[in-house]
């Protein structure tokens, strides 16, 4: 039999934390996805986070995770997930997936955006647009009562009824004291699976999607992820409460 996810209601000073979390953090991503520029590098794009970070006195919460080098991850075009900030320059056209998080006072929270250098095509906007629309899907299930998956499904659906697919390999997680916290949330599945939803939860919900195939590959620096087909992926993501008024997105 599996595990049971071990879910940890916040309290309401808990939540109060989170929600300044939340606030510093889209400050930040707001910011850092507003500078970006044809022919930055994705370090400079990491030089601005971490002075972004550093001018808010918060620490970032990937820099030295698991060994990851960097204070944001920067992951262009075919590139999933957790790309390494290095010598890359943007180009007009690209598509640029920012991850960033942070911890404030013992507090984690985590966002992504996905935007395009310049005008893109058509295609590579609905990307765009249905992931991020994908996110507000599986974030309107994120209420008491529904089960975790309902928000699974909600993403899955959307996204496959545009002709795009969900990334099956890296899904979204619960969020508070860790980074990671249970359980892990899938972008796919059926409904009503998995535990009910209660006030007090905290995810961070996070689409992943690509314009082929859905399946993913690592590269050798063992930790970029990119589509398997080679084809564009984007990358949505918010810190999310489950509250008895619905849910509420604190890094909005």
């Amino acid at each position: 039999m599996g595990r049971r996810p071990n879910i940890i209601l916040k309290t309401e000073e808990e939540l109060e934390r989170l929600r300044k979390a939340g606030k510093i953090l889209a400050e930040i991503i707001c910011e850092l996805r507003g500078s970006l520029t044809s022919g930055m590098s994705t370090q400079d794009v990491n030089q601005k986070a971490e002075r972004l970070i550093r001018d808010k006195k918060v620490v970032p919460a990937f820099k030295g995770y698991r060994g990851f080098p960097a204070s944001v991850c920067v992951s262009v075009n075919n590139e999933v997930v957790h790309g390494i900030p290095g010598k890359r320059i943007l180009r007009e056209g690209d598509i640029v997936s920012l991850d960033v998080g942070i911890v404030y006072q013992g507090y984690y929270s985590d966002t992504a955006v996905s935007v395009g250098i310049g005008p893109l095509t058509d295609r590579r906007q609905d990307l765009l647009d249905v992931t991020e629309a994908s996110l507000e899907k599986g974030i309107a299930q994120a209420v008491p009562g529904r089960r975790l998956s309902d928000i699974s499904h909600a993403i899955q659906t959307f996204v496959e009824k545009h002709g795009f697919s969900v990334v099956r390999d890296f899904v979204g997680h619960g969020i508070g004291k860790s980074l990671h916290e249970d359980p892990e949330i899938a972008n796919f599945g059926d409904p009503n699976k998995g535990p009910v939803l209660k006030s007090g939860m905290v995810f961070a919900i996070e689409p992943m999607v690509n314009m082929g195939s859905w399946k993913t590959r690592i590269e050798s620096d063992g930790w970029t992820v990119v589509t398997a087909d080679g084809q564009p992926s984007a990358h949505f993501e918010h810190t999310v409460a489950i509250t008895d008024q619905g849910p509420e997105i604190l890094t909005k």
